[in-house]
């Protein structure tokens, strides 16, 4: 595939290839599959934050290891996790997902129990975040705040991206696309309509990072924070509204074309 020469050329390139991927087919294969199962909000929410949190390595495994946590939470993540004590910790040994340990799924299921309990469920936290700064940094910010102050250790809070520390927080973006984007293509949820899609940032990947620079979207060499809202403002002058699409096109791009 030849590189588009003009602007025009790229804004047809990625609207092709967003309306080739972004249909239900996109489903099969991608760990949004497993919060597809729910019909509940709030599990799909429990459901999706998981599958998104595992979302490092092979995606066989992401699905595997996701569909396997519903399975010790009877199907029922939101029961699961607002029943939880410490008498169920032990359904949760030798759960694990690479560097994510037994230990990691016992404290994250106490946050959020807490969240769901106490502060109103997972959209308001990242809502009141967002609102606070008119910024996704601000939601995320807000998301890794509630881990510190459930004094979760450190070994598990590396597992909830510091986008003060630059980290490009890809799992949490991929989960905020799931629930804030429209469910018009049969792939995002638009559960959460309290964010809106034109301040989503992109979930930044080696493959999305790959063909943002080699299509001009992207000049920062290093995958962080800085670098996603670099590619996310590039996308907007694609479409403002709803940047965070483009998702599809590159991510189709690098997968499925080598691009």
């Amino acid at each position: 595939m030849c590189i588009p020469e003009s602007f025009e050329q790229l804004a047809d390139l990625l609207n092709d290839r967003y309306r080739r991927y972004a249909c239900p087919a996109f489903i099969d294969g991608d760990p949004i599959q497993v919060a597809h199962r729910f019909s509940n909000k709030n599990d799909i929410e429990i459901a999706a934050l998981f599958a998104s949190t595992f979302a490092w390595g092979s995606r066989k495994s992401i699905i595997s290891s996701a569909n396997r946590l519903m399975e010790i939470m009877g199907q029922k993540p939101f029961e699961f996790v607002t029943n939880f004590t410490k008498s169920d910790e032990q359904r949760l040994a030798g759960f694990v997902h690479r560097t994510f340990s037994t230990a990691d799924a016992i404290e994250f299921m106490y946050v959020l129990r807490h969240i769901y309990t106490q502060m109103g469920g997972l959209q308001k936290v990242f809502t009141d975040g967002y609102s606070a700064e008119y910024a996704i940094s601000g939601a995320i910010r807000a998301y890794r705040n509630v881990f510190i102050s459930c004094e979760v250790p450190a070994r598990t809070l590396r597992h909830v991206p510091n986008v003060d520390k630059g980290a490009a927080a890809k799992r949490i973006n991929m989960f905020l696309r799931w629930m804030v984007r429209p469910s018009t293509e049969g792939v995002d949820f638009g559960l959460w309509d309290s964010i809106p899609t034109s301040a989503l940032l992109m979930p930044l990947d080696l493959h999305t990072g790959r063909v943002g620079r080699r299509l001009g979207l992207l000049n920062r060499k290093a995958d962080d924070f800085k670098a996603v809202v670099e590619l996310t403002n590039s996308l907007k002058q694609f479409d403002s509204n709803d940047p965070v699409k483009y998702d599809y096109a590159l991510f189709g791009l690098g997968i499925h074309e080598k691009f």
